[in-house]
């Protein structure tokens, strides 16, 4: 059982870094091994990850729906819109890599790469590619005008975010970034491909708590699914108002901060 303490930053950690290009499983997993937290548990993961999924349904409720009915009528061979059409089939198109690789490589990633030192790596060598991307290339491009090629190359970089402290944000962006994307375009097509990722994650996370059933804490779930959706819906707000403006070296800095953070961590431990 979490205190509430814990509940409290924990939902909060993953409904601000999901969608913030820091990475919300290195933070969840930090707790754990520098604070000696207990491990949430299946049920809270579930609770935090179906706030987040909430949140970017909500922000994004009418692009979503105008997305699906579209790419209905297509499939319907009725009149329909092609631009949404065409950006549900690319959402769809970017999932793929990242859910077939995770479906291969889940165990692995589980068990040799959930730790410090992996997070410290993928951290800061991801951030430098964060910043490059920002920095040194010319953005121009709207969602508009997405590609084939383009979306697969977003794709396979989401995949590359099942290791952890990759991010998955940080890294679709970084590739969108360097494809051309203008920021908020980039960060807009992130937050989309994030929802099937997100609702497949927690429909995995849902069959194996279903499988090994352990006590659960109504409290905990339903505080967990609040906070998690509250912060989340407020980070992609205030984030898509701010990028322009700000642009990603503040993350950057942030990213480079904790990596090197994390290397002192580990070879004190070590």
């Amino acid at each position: 059982m979490l205190t509430e303490i814990q509940v409290i930053v924990l939902a909060l950690i993953q409904g601000l870094t999901e969608f913030l290009p820091i990475s919300s499983s290195a933070h969840l997993i930090l707790p754990s091994q520098l604070l000696g937290w207990p491990d949430q548990g299946l049920a809270f993961d579930v609770a935090v990850h179906v706030g987040s999924l909430l949140a970017v349904l909500v922000y994004f409720r009418s692009e979503v729906y105008t997305m699906a009915e579209h790419w209905l009528r297509h499939l319907a061979r009725q009149p329909h819109d092609a631009e949404h059409r065409r950006l549900a089939w690319w959402v769809i198109l970017g999932t793929i890599p990242a859910g077939v690789l995770g479906l291969v490589f889940d165990d692995f990633i589980e068990q040799h790469l959930r730790s410090i030192l992996v997070i410290a790596i993928t951290t800061t060598v991801f951030g430098l590619a964060l910043w490059w991307s920002d920095a040194g290339v010319r953005q121009h491009k709207g969602i508009a005008k997405l590609t084939f090629r383009d979306v697969l190359v977003i794709g396979f970089a989401q995949a590359l975010a099942l290791i952890p402290g990759t991010s998955r944000s940080g890294i679709t962006m970084t590739a969108a970034l360097a494809l051309g994307y203008q920021k908020t375009d980039a960060a807009r097509f992130s937050f989309l491909l994030s929802i099937p990722l997100i609702l497949a994650a927690g429909l995995l996370k849902t069959i194996e708590l279903i499988q090994q059933p352990d006590l659960v804490y109504w409290s905990e779930l339903i505080g967990g699914t609040v906070l998690s959706f509250i912060s989340a819906y407020l980070c992609i707000a205030l984030f898509l108002k701010w990028i322009e403006k700000m642009g990603f070296l503040p993350f950057v800095i942030y990213r480079l901060v904790l990596g090197g953070i994390l290397f002192v961590v580990y070879f004190q431990l070590g």
